[in-house]
């Protein structure tokens, strides 16, 4: 059966707070009655003592030879005094009782006028005895019993007895304990209301987080839950709207991208096919058969650089792609690309500097992929420049890494853009303005190499001034590079070998 987590919460709350109570209210009752028993005790032997005390001042002066002989002379005086120094006036019980069990004194009446002579025997060899009972029959209820020694020289002439009723102890502790329970109860009550209100106040939002899902789930991604307050669970609400608004962007840009390689692939091969039906038709002349043919050319190179980049999308998600590690001179790669650049360059007039710290900066990564992330950035960067701007490459050892940096003054990159640039459904170029050709994946391919070299990349850009993007990469030596060089002339040499071997053969 289906229990929410709120039915759970006020559980679990309830049941320590229950387990809490009565364990709380064992421990109050146990040393509510410790204390009320040494209270008693306590109580019954100060009265024991006092009457034992009047007792024997009054023999004493009463020239008696016997305890026995005394107490029958002044029964009377001595119950009316003796009642009067008993603490307990209204319910103690006063008893003295001879060395024989017998009962010569009480103030009150009493089932049995005797007691067991081995109960006097407990007094003569303790010296003392507190006792809780019936006290062999002489009481009907209940009592709780201290009992002193009388001696006449050294000869036992009886014992005083300070009696309580238990009735009258219980009933107080019995009282305490109501009043214990009562308040608990309205503890717990109140303990529950706001145990309730406390759990609806930290589920409540999980609530709403759970609608929200659900709504993520069919599609809609604008619903958003409430932050209140500033702890644990409105930080788990911040961020769970974070996520929202990032999924939102990534929709957005999915569906952009989708847009975008659909645009991508439908024009290329719509140029294609109609290129290809005016040559057959008839439509186009021989002599321009070059001219068109190369068109189809450019379009099929258009689309195989989608192909190859949703290809390394899916390589790259699917954990692939591997690198190959290999000193290289990064400075000539960055020379090569610009070369390569020379025509598109030429065409927008753009004041080209290339600064590089020394004429040869090696460095240790996967020379493929890095070209792959250079010639990226560079395309970029004259794709965006402006006529007649600042193109520039530059490479500097900083903090023990290669820097190496692409620049353009151009349109730039708005700060609102900036956060999503590395994006893998990012474009932005949206209105296609500039970007004519490209997928918008150049960038999310070329982050994702990076983090593999662990190494990172970012850009600094203002809007319609300049952009410019940055990445590291690990130095190596001159030397590990010509022990490479020669590592891979003697592979190929060996493989040489082995080929022309196995032809002779």
């Amino acid at each position: 059966m289906y229990k929410s987590v709120f039915a759970k919460y006020i559980t679990a709350f309830m049941l320590i707070i229950v387990v809490a109570f009565m364990i709380l209210a064992g421990i109050i009752s146990s040393m509510m009655q410790s204390h009320s028993d040494a209270s008693t005790e306590d109580t019954l032997k100060r009265s024991a003592q006092n009457v034992k005390l009047y007792m024997e001042q009054g023999f004493s002066s009463s020239g008696y030879e016997s305890y026995d002989a005394y107490i029958k002379g002044y029964s009377m005086g001595i119950l009316r005094d003796i009642s009067t120094l008993a603490m307990f006036t209204n319910e103690a019980v006063i008893l003295y009782i001879d060395s024989d069990g017998s009962i010569l004194l009480s103030n009150i009446a009493l089932s049995h006028p005797s007691v067991n002579a081995i109960t006097m025997q407990n007094i003569i060899e303790s010296g003392n005895l507190f006792g809780s009972g019936f006290l062999d029959g002489v009481f009907n209820d209940q009592y709780s019993y201290y009992a002193l020694p009388i001696y006449n020289g050294s000869r036992f002439e009886g014992a005083i007895f300070a009696c309580a009723s238990e009735d009258s102890m219980n009933q107080l502790v019995q009282d305490m304990m109501k009043t214990l329970i009562i308040s608990s109860l309205w503890i717990m009550l109140a303990a529950l209301i706001a145990v309730y209100f406390i759990t609806e106040k930290i589920i409540g939002p999980l609530k709403q987080m759970s609608r929200a899902a659900k709504s993520f789930a069919s599609g809609h991604f604008d619903v958003r839950v409430p932050v209140i307050g500033n702890d644990e669970v409105a930080e788990l609400a911040v961020a769970f709207n974070n996520m929202a608004t990032s999924l939102a962007s990534y929709e957005d840009m999915r569906r952009t991208f989708l847009a975008n390689v659909s645009h991508d692939l439908r024009t290329p091969m719509f140029n294609i096919g109609a290129t290809i039906d005016s040559i057959l038709a008839g439509a186009i002349p021989p002599e321009k058969y070059n001219y068109y043919f190369d068109i189809i050319a450019q379009e099929v190179r258009r689309l195989s650089r989608l192909v190859s980049s949703l290809l390394d999308i899916s390589r790259i998600q699917a954990g692939d792609r591997k690198f190959n590690y290999e000193p290289f001179d990064v400075c000539e790669m960055a020379r090569q690309i610009l070369i390569s650049f020379e025509q598109k360059i030429n065409n927008k007039n753009l004041d080209v500097e290339f600064d590089c710290e020394e004429d040869r900066m090696y460095v240790n990564a996967d020379h493929d992929a890095i070209y792959q992330i250079l010639f990226n950035l560079c395309d970029n960067a004259v794709k965006f420049a402006r006529e007649g701007g600042k193109y520039k490459i530059s490479l500097l050892t900083k903090d023990r890494k290669v820097h190496v940096s692409v620049y353009n003054e151009g349109e730039g990159i708005s700060s609102e853009d900036m956060p999503y640039v590395f994006e893998r459904f990012y474009k932005a170029d949206k209105s296609r303005g500039l970007d004519k050709t490209g997928s918008g994946l150049g960038l999310y391919i070329s982050k994702t190499i990076i983090n593999a070299h662990n190494e990172r990349i970012w850009c600094k850009s203002e809007l319609g001034q300049y952009c410019s993007f940055t990445f590291t990469l690990q130095p190596t030596s001159e030397q590990a590079y010509k022990a490479s060089q020669e590592a891979k002339h003697a592979a190929a040499k060996a493989a040489a070998e082995g080929m022309k071997s196995d032809s002779g053969k």
